[in-house]
């Protein structure tokens, strides 16, 4: 048997392929039954299943609804926190993402990517998966996209449709593609609470 390369397999390396291919399938059945369940309009249903997945999720955080996973238990949220609709949180490395942060609807968070100067475009599991924190306080506009590697520091705020592909530091406004500076935020305004969670949304 050979590789997607046309490299010969031991059986021990096929063994571990087949092993990690029937692992993944299952993985992909249950993220498609998250994916199915995010579009029930209860929040409580919803955030229960994503604890039950591995997904941690602090005190009064809510995930609106459809938003998507490719690997919950790589997923951290903390307290106070609102993601929006249709947000996309990878999950193939960590994402940490703090207490009262506000990400809008449609966000995607990626950790992983493919190589696109290999040979053969290396597939998701052979490229390097790095991960994603975003700290306290952080807002994130709709359609943002924030890339493998990024921290995002405590009170940044990515403007609406930005691609960001490096660390942006506290207090700092970035927009645009890529993202570059374009303010600073006041830090004495960051004691505010972002409220309940709407149940319904």
């Amino acid at each position: 048997m050979k590789d997607k390369t046309g490299r010969e397999l031991s059986g021990n390396e096929i063994s571990n392929k087949a092993l990690f291919r029937i692992k993944t399938v299952l993985l992909e059945l249950w993220v498609f039954k998250l994916h199915i369940a995010g579009y029930v309009p209860f929040h409580h249903y919803r955030r229960f299943l994503y604890r039950i997945s591995g997904v941690k999720i602090g005190k009064g955080s809510a995930l609106h609804m459809g938003t998507r996973f490719y690997k919950p238990s790589n997923i951290k949220i903390g307290k106070d926190t609102i993601i929006g609709e249709f947000a996309v949180l990878d999950g193939r490395a960590p994402i940490t993402i703090g207490d009262h942060v506000d990400i809008a609807s449609e966000v995607m968070i990626y950790n992983s990517q493919h190589d696109i100067k290999s040979a053969n475009f290396a597939t998701v599991e052979d490229t390097v998966k790095e991960a994603v924190v975003i700290e306290d306080y952080v807002f994130i506009g709709p359609r943002a996209i924030i890339l493998p590697g990024v921290t995002i520091g405590r009170g940044a705020v990515v403007g609406a449709g930005a691609v960001v592909t490096k660390d942006v530091p506290a207090l700092t406004i970035v927009g645009g593609v890529p993202a570059k500076e374009i303010g600073m935020r006041d830090e004495s305004t960051l004691t505010y609470k972002l409220g309940r969670a709407a149940w319904f949304r």
